[in-house]
């Protein structure tokens, strides 16, 4: 039974009421480990949901991180300013294991969590603190290459940090691709790593660095002399920020780039003079280790936006509930109760769809996937994170609306929302660099008959019903794309890939919602035919629609 909200009493509670996301732990974690987790996302969500959501407020609007080029003597310190409940922030959620208990026990529990838990408690942080959010991925991919890819000494050194839970001094990570001429094409890297002695010295700059002077080590690719030209001559190194006595590492900061949105992160271009740097792991597969560092990332990019679709929804809900206009409340017309309902069904089966295949991503990272799942995984982030980040500024967009006037206004939470969501369809790769995955992933894995495959044995085990057979014949449709897909020269397959990507997410998440349907009923079967009805089924003019039918229902 997930909980009810009179079973937890709060003023405000971001986990409290969400049926969803207590159906995804109940059905994914141990009973023990679930008891666990309900007690500490209670106290996060509302941590989450009341003092940290007032400080992202201020951060945004009057506390922005800022740079502190030089010291009163003319030296420069590249210190990175930000207020004392940012600092706050940082201690409060790392201290709740969000990235340090996917890597060691939880005391609690005598072993170690995983990213379903992990995942959930970024998706409560980021319906405040989006913007936040980004330090945390920053320091899971840190914390993912230093724990799977170090030798013992440079592991020994960092991860304890990066994993800080409040025992030991915390390094918040940072992962260092960009530079000015490469952008995407990160083969075209030229910052040089100089051996001396054991270990190496970085030379060059990083245009766009997230969470400079705040992360305690970086991850950085660069390219030890002498090393072929292109992505396969890039090494990955660990770079402190500071030396043992405090002192800059041979980094220096330029400036910090004045972003539309999440403002709470300090992003910059970096220059590094001599940089004391320990190499990770073999030296001629750096690209490789920063590539499955960005896997992990981009399942951080698609929780950011779940908690941005979720927070847009509520507002909305919230204010079409209290909003009276032409006699009524906002929420009493039929095109308010069609635009909530839509939504509401959207959020919930990505969600459910999110943490399907995040559910996979533990069995890979365990090792125990097979070779055909751990294909299948990074297809299916590369749909989710695509079309996650696209539905969180239309979410965005749809609660300024309902907000009408008062939705632009700062005042309100909506224009930061939109601010923020926009990032999300360029970090961790656009849509563009997404569809250049499907086509490789097609290309050297077939992996569309593998995606047809899953979804037609999966739809098998579903009880027949009118919306099975609106799925089935949506999956006809796109294996027969898919399959002429396959057959297209590549010039002309990324023409086609980003609108099948969205196809295939959808498809995907039509088959979670069928399988939610059946395996939960009641509410659950209504979000799917509205869904179902939204993305497959062709109406007449004047035909009643299913988001008003049971708009009283699912709300």
């Amino acid at each position: 039974m997930v909980l009810q909200q009179a079973e937890i009493k709060t003023t405000q509670n971001f986990f409290v009421g969400d049926e969803t996301l207590q159906t995804i732990l109940k059905e994914s974690l141990s009973e023990e480990f679930y008891v666990y987790a309900v007690k500490e996302l209670n106290q996060f969500g509302s941590l989450v949901s009341n003092e940290i959501d007032e400080r992202a407020r201020h951060t945004d609007r009057e506390g922005q991180p800022r740079l502190e080029k030089y010291d009163k003597y003319g030296d420069d310190i590249s210190e990175v300013w930000v207020n004392e409940g940012y600092k706050k922030t940082v201690a409060e959620t790392y201290q709740t294991g969000i990235v340090g208990y996917v890597h060691k026990e939880i005391p609690a529990l005598g072993h170690k969590g995983n990213y379903v838990y992990s995942f959930a408690q970024g998706y409560l942080l980021s319906q405040a603190e989006p913007g936040f959010y980004c330090p945390v991925t920053l320091t899971q991919a840190t914390a993912y290459l230093l724990d799977n890819y170090a030798s013992d000494a440079v592991k020994e050194r960092f991860l304890p940090h990066v994993c800080a839970t409040g025992d030991v001094d915390l390094f918040e990570g940072a992962t260092f691709l960009t530079e000015r001429q490469g952008g995407s094409d990160v083969g075209a890297n030229v910052v040089q790593a100089v051996p001396d002695g054991d270990q190496y010295r970085l030379y060059g700059e990083k245009y766009f660095a997230s969470n400079v002077g705040m992360c305690g080590v970086a991850m950085v690719l660069a390219r030890i002399e002498g090393a072929i030209e292109g992505s396969r001559g890039l090494s990955l190194f660990a770079v402190p920020w500071r030396k043992e006595d405090g002192s800059l590492n041979g980094i220096k900061i330029r400036r910090l780039k004045d972003k539309l949105g999440v403002r709470a992160v300090p992003s910059g271009e970096v220059e590094f003079e001599g940089a004391l740097a320990y190499l990770v792991g073999d030296s001629t597969k750096g690209f490789y280790y920063m590539m499955e560092a960005l896997n992990l990332s981009r399942i951080c990019n698609a929780i950011a936006s779940l908690g941005i679709m979720r927070r847009a929804l509520n507002e909305a809900t919230m204010y079409a509930e209290r909003r009276n206009a032409f006699g009524n409340r906002l929420t009493a017309f039929p095109m308010v109760q069609d635009t909530l309902a839509t939504l509401k069904a959207k959020l919930e089966i990505e969600m459910a769809t999110t943490f399907d295949l995040i559910n996979d991503y533990d069995k890979v990272t365990a090792g125990v996937a097979t070779e055909v799942e751990i294909i299948l995984n990074r297809l299916k982030i590369a749909l989710l994170k695509k079309e996650s980040a696209e539905q969180a500024i239309h979410f965005s967009h749809e609660a300024i609306e309902m907000h009408g006037g008062n939705g632009y206004i700062e005042d309100f939470v909506t224009p930061r929302l939109l601010r923020d969501a926009q990032v999300l369809t360029v970090w961790e790769g656009t849509a563009n660099i997404l569809g250049m995955e499907l086509v490789r992933l097609v290309n050297k894995y077939e992996a569309h008959t593998l995606f047809i495959q899953e979804m037609t044995t999966r739809l098998s085990a579903i009880p027949a019903s009118q919306w099975k057979g609106t799925v089935e014949s949506a999956l006809k449709k796109l294996a027969k794309s898919l399959e002429t897909f396959a057959s297209l020269a590549p010039e002309m397959q990324t023409i086609e890939a980003k609108k099948l990507m969205e196809k295939m997410a959808h498809l995907y998440e039509g088959v979670v919602a069928l399988e939610w349907a059946a395996k939960h009923g009641g509410r659950y079967e209504q979000l799917m035919e509205i869904f179902i009805e939204m993305h497959w089924v062709e109406r007449e003019v004047g035909e009643k629609k299913s988001s008003v039918k049971y708009f009283g229902e699912v709300f």
